[in-house]
């Protein structure tokens, strides 16, 4: 198989493919349920804010570490799937199958640089 410098070059979660069509967006770190449970406390928050600041703050924060341990959580699975997919296989793997996996950490460690 030959390197191909213009897929190489390519933004992660792009794949050429017919007329350039690109690729769906990524599969979220998060479930939209979860997301949406911490986006309501932190508006609870800064509604509460002016009657009780101090709550308010302690809500937020709170907030915050529950998005953090669901995402350090949602990642760790996410590692652990790709990892199955590949480690502990005979040494004939198919190179694609190794290519898609490598493609898929740089898809995901791209998103986290960029937060």
């Amino acid at each position: 198989m030959m390197y191909d410098q213009t897929r190489a070059r390519q933004p992660a979660g792009q794949t050429p493919g017919p007329a350039g069509r690109r690729s769906p967006s990524p599969e979220p770190l998060l479930p939209s349920d979860e997301q949406d449970k911490i986006v309501q406390r932190l508006r609870h928050a800064l509604n509460t804010f002016a009657d009780t600041p101090l709550e308010a703050l302690e809500e937020a924060e709170s907030a915050y570490d529950a998005a953090i341990a669901q995402l350090v959580n949602a990642l760790a699975e996410r590692r652990r799937l790709l990892r199955a997919g590949w480690q502990d296989r005979d040494p004939g793997t198919q190179s694609e199958e190794l290519r898609l996996a490598l493609r898929q950490y740089r898809e995901i460690t791209q998103r986290l640089l960029h937060l």
